[in-house]
């Protein structure tokens, strides 16, 4: 009998191409799934009229999700129609959410495939397991994804990478869909997240992300809580920046913040959604703490380190906001001081506990987006023209539009361009930072003594 694996390694190439949307943890996830696939036979290619299989892998957050998946499968039925072979996977929490239904709506689709199971994509492109599988399995799919090849095109890493270490929510905040899409929290052993780590940092990765629907809610055998793994990573040849994101402020345990102080590789930028500063507005979106719960935290993580860049996420005109819960929320952006802010009109996610709910009106609702979002803005500009005549240590990634320019990341995770024709990707420098763009900084080398 012929070992698949073999086949697929003697086989010309086929091509692969993804189509990301969402969230970070949905580009880790891609990439996971290209490694997969590579091990079929497969390799990225970044234009989808040559791709042998096309895969759509999607994100469930925000409004329309499924319209603009089903908008980019229509676009593929004439490619389907004139290469018959060309195989499409949808993947995500659309799939997910809605499994059979994509592929009844959309007979272009040959796969549909869920945020947990897509460790079985390779057996179903061979024809080895169901077309759709939208099961919550029992075995953890890190487990069963190929290690890199060398060779592989997914060994060429750029200087920063993400890390997923804990998927799923238990809070079940009424707008979310998470838990129904991801389920319930998983926390990756540490020994694996460790092992990963170590092979990022030999393949030239020098600044980790850790992801998670609720990342500080990761906890390990014998005590062991997010905290404890940064340090664990921190110790890590060639790691030497560490962030993590998304966090739930009910899960910034003591250990948490005293890494903000202690460990000089995690970086002093947090994203910390509170998404209203109404406790009227957060009890009705079962998050579980107050506006004031939210204000003590903060001061305690500013003690811990004086310096760090706080973000946020705001609904506005979640159903049942007045005016005056609106104008709570305000009260607390003016209190924290954003270095930046997602904000977004309420739109009801299907099977969530608010979808049933009366909302506000469309347009009270855009008012107080706009408001949110000028006062947010305003303090964006702020904290960014606060780092001009600051010499700040900045992470280049890759090439500028201009010529001899380099672009990277501060330790506040602000993109900084400078003229340096002689820096390489994955260099961490010196810049002094002399302008402030909209969203992006400008810097000049300072050199060494």
């Amino acid at each position: 009998m012929t070992d698949a694996h073999s086949d697929a390694a003697d086989a010309p190439a086929k091509r692969l191409f993804i189509k990301t949307y969402g969230c970070q943890m949905n580009v880790y996830d891609s990439e996971r799934m290209a490694e997969a696939m590579g091990a079929e036979g497969y390799v990225l290619t970044d234009r989808q009229d040559d791709a042998d299989m096309v895969l759509l892998n999607t994100c469930h957050i925000r409004e329309k999700a499924s319209e603009k998946l089903y908008s980019d499968l229509g676009r593929l039925k004439p490619l389907k129609a004139e290469r018959p072979d060309l195989k499409i996977g949808v993947a995500g929490c659309v799939a997910q959410a809605e499994g059979d239904e994509i592929i009844r709506r959309m007979p272009v689709v040959d796969l549909v495939v869920g945020p947990q199971a897509y460790h079985r994509l390779p057996a179903m492109v061979r024809g080895e397991a169901p077309a759709v599988d939208t099961e919550f399995p029992a075995e953890d799919k890190f487990d069963h994804l190929p290690p890199a090849r060398s060779g592989h095109a997914a060994t060429r890493r750029a200087p920063t990478a993400f890390l997923t270490v804990q998927e799923g929510c238990d809070k079940f905040c009424a707008f979310c869909v998470v838990p129904y899409t991801r389920g319930a929290e998983v926390s990756r052993p540490a020994a694996r997240i460790l092992t990963e780590a170590r092979d990022l940092a030999a393949r030239g990765v020098r600044e980790i992300t850790l992801l998670g629907q609720n990342v500080n809610a990761w906890h390990g055998a014998e005590g062991w809580g997010l905290g404890r793994l940064i340090r664990a990573l921190a110790e890590i040849d060639g790691i030497e920046r560490l962030r993590y994101t998304t966090s739930h402020p009910n899960d910034m345990a003591d250990d948490l913040i005293d890494a903000h102080r202690d460990e000089p590789k995690l970086m002093p930028y947090l994203h910390l959604p509170v998404q209203s500063g109404s406790d009227r507005v957060l009890k009705a979106m079962n998050r579980r703490h107050t506006a004031e719960d939210y204000l003590r935290l903060i001061d305690r993580i500013r003690a811990a380190r004086p310096d760090i860049v706080l973000t946020s996420d705001f609904i506005a005109g979640f159903p049942g906001e007045t005016d005056a819960d609106h104008a709570a929320t305000l009260r607390l952006i003016e209190r924290v001081g954003y270095g930046m802010a997602y904000s977004f009109k309420y739109s009801a996610r299907p099977g969530t506990p608010a979808a049933d709910r009366a909302g506000v009106d469309a347009g009270v609702a855009d008012t107080r987006l706009q408001e949110l979002q000028e006062l947010l803005t305003r303090q964006q500009k702020a904290v960014q023209q606060s780092m001009v005549g600051r010499e700040l240590t900045v992470l280049f990634e890759k090439p500028g539009r201009l010529p001899g320019q380099m672009v990277g990341k501060s330790e506040y995770l602000h993109a900084v361009h400078v003229t340096a024709p002689d820096a390489k990707p994955g260099e961490l420098l010196r810049v002094l930072i002399t302008a402030s763009a909209p969203n992006s900084l400008s810097g000049a080398l300072i050199e060494a003594a």
